[in-house]
């Protein structure tokens, strides 16, 4: 019989399953206790039940776990210093959408040289995720591949749907299971309806192909998951984080029967792609806050230990320890002066 299928595949890797990967890597009590009480935190923050200001912070994406890990130490010594105005959540992402090609994320191929080398990559995940949460700093994430928050879903606190796959429903059925509260964002022509109507979709009962726990393929029927934002993250168009675009994501919200919850993403076309602009995004819409403008409940910065990117180069030793190899960061001096400008500005208002 001529060949009909796998034309294409060049090759299946046996993968271990995420009981596995949980068996060795197991979750403490001191992780676990900070996953759930973030959680908590974030669902009542969100419900306005909690004043403080949600931050989802750190690298555009992870790509080397030593300097992640420095900068969390850095991020939970703000995060106790700032918490009664203040909740921080590490940024921990770990997978890359492409709009054509380019480096995937740790998770992909952590050794950042095209190998794809997915077992170390869930591996060394699962145990920077694990350190940073015993640390007590909650971590966030995007969910781009729908098997992996099997392996990982324990360790995060907050996850991100991104503007590519806001309206894809793969997405939002994967959303509809998952543990934690999500943010979906504005898609990348501005459309925020899109992201409203994944939030709905979420809310409900879905079921979709997927994995349990062994790495058993089987059909997963979900209960919905009531806890979900909206991230405003600008656009082709022009930034969405002026008063007005605030005005109308929060109308358009009531108008679907959702309580106006909004983050504002201080990066990407809100900052028209200068990561020296974040901080002035980060001021705009904290203005707006103190305002009293509440449907503005967290906002999203991308930080690393020192300014800017990097390329990848071909001899990965030339790498520039504590710099972006995506999107361009501020330092952390400019993180501090954010974070310290922010809770004296909101402890003076109070």
């Amino acid at each position: 019989m001529l060949p009909v299928e796998n034309l294409h595949v060049r090759e299946f890797v046996p993968l271990f399953s995420p009981h596995e990967l949980h068996q060795q890597l197991p979750l403490s009590e001191t992780a676990a206790r900070t996953v759930v009480e973030a959680r908590r935190t974030i669902q009542r923050i969100m419900q306005k039940q909690d004043p403080r200001l949600l931050v989802v912070i750190g690298p555009c994406s992870i790509h080397d776990p030593t300097s992640a890990l420095e900068y969390a130490e850095r991020l939970y010594e703000a995060h106790q210093r700032f918490s009664d105005r203040l909740f921080l959540v590490m940024r921990t992402y770990l997978e890359k959408p492409r709009t054509t090609t380019g480096w995937r994320g740790f998770l992909n191929d952590p050794h950042i040289d095209g190998s794809f080398d997915m077992a170390t990559g869930l591996r060394r995940s699962r145990e920077l995720l694990l350190k940073i949460n015993a640390l007590g700093l909650p971590t966030a994430t995007e969910m781009l591949d729908p098997i992996s928050p099997q392996y990982l879903n324990d360790v995060i606190s907050f996850a991100a749907i991104g503007a590519r796959t806001t309206e894809s429903q793969t997405h939002r059925a994967l959303a509809s299971g998952l543990s934690m509260p999500i943010g979906f964002k504005n898609n990348t022509d501005g459309n925020t309806e899109v992201a409203i109507n994944a939030m709905i979709s979420m809310r409900n009962p879905h079921s979709f192909f997927g994995i349990d726990q062994t790495g058993r393929a089987c059909v997963v029927k979900t209960q919905g998951n009531p806890d979900g934002i909206i991230i405003l993250r600008g656009s082709r168009a022009g930034i969405n984080y002026d008063r007005a675009s605030v005005a109308q994501a929060e109308a358009q919200m009531q108008a679907a029967g959702l309580s106006p919850a909004l983050m504002v993403d201080c990066s990407h076309a809100n900052a028209q792609a200068d990561y020296t602009r974040q901080e002035l995004v980060w001021n705009t819409v904290l203005e707006q806050r103190l305002d009293h403008d509440h449907a503005v409940i967290g906002m999203m910065v991308e930080s690393h230990l020192h300014d800017g990117k990097q390329p990848i180069p071909e001899d990965l030793s030339q790498l520039r320890y504590g710099v972006s190899i995506t999107d361009a960061c501020v330092g952390w001096e400019t993180t501090e002066r954010m974070l310290a400008h922010a809770h004296t500005a909101l402890t003076e208002r109070a």
